[in-house]
């Protein structure tokens, strides 16, 4: 039998999807293509137009965008820490150390929940890059690290802090795409 685990679950579940001042989630893009990830243990959804290849500061990453905003998959086929992989995944950033200030600003951080036989963690915080990275030096960034069932899988969201807090469309297109995933 084979046991698919949806992530939409543990992300409808945490922090980000809340609404902000009660106002009703706006309705997330079409994720019309589906991905399978090169390791075949998980699949995600897109937009159409959106593209797909690898992160330009990790080869073991997948990195996918459009429109200004991106999200990388880091897959494990083992289980590893979810603690300590998600530390690790904190530090997947668009732009090396010294390109970036040392501080962050948290939205939230190790936001935890145990979903079948999976355990999730969940943390949201900006990012200050000293040289513009598609126009803006401010990014929030959104980790979700989810491991089990021999398996460790972060996924990251990275948008403009600006595009972020001006559009609800983005907001729930990164949720969507994160919410998207699927496991085999």
């Amino acid at each position: 039998m084979v046991r698919r685990w949806n992530v939409a679950l543990f992300v409808a579940l945490l922090p980000a999807f809340a609404s902000a001042g009660g106002k009703k989630p706006e309705a997330a893009p079409p994720l019309t293509r589906e991905h399978l990830h090169p390791s075949g243990a998980f699949t995600f959804k897109t937009p159409e137009d959106w593209k797909v290849g690898t992160s330009p500061t990790n080869p073991d990453a997948i990195e996918v965008g459009g429109g200004g905003v991106l999200v990388r998959f880091l897959f494990r086929p083992e289980e590893q820490g979810y603690d300590s992989l998600h530390v690790l995944c904190m530090l997947e950033r668009l732009a090396g150390e010294m390109e970036q200030d040392p501080r962050v600003k948290y939205e939230y951080d190790f936001v935890s929940g145990v979903f079948g036989d999976r355990r999730g963690l969940d943390s949201a915080f900006v990012v200050t890059y000293e040289k513009p990275i598609g126009g803006y030096t401010e990014w929030r960034q959104r980790n979700v690290t989810v491991v089990g069932a021999g398996q460790s899988l972060c996924a990251i969201s990275y948008a403009p802090l600006a595009v972020w807090k001006k559009s609800r469309v983005t907001r729930a297109l990164l949720d969507g795409v994160l919410g998207s995933v699927v496991f085999k």
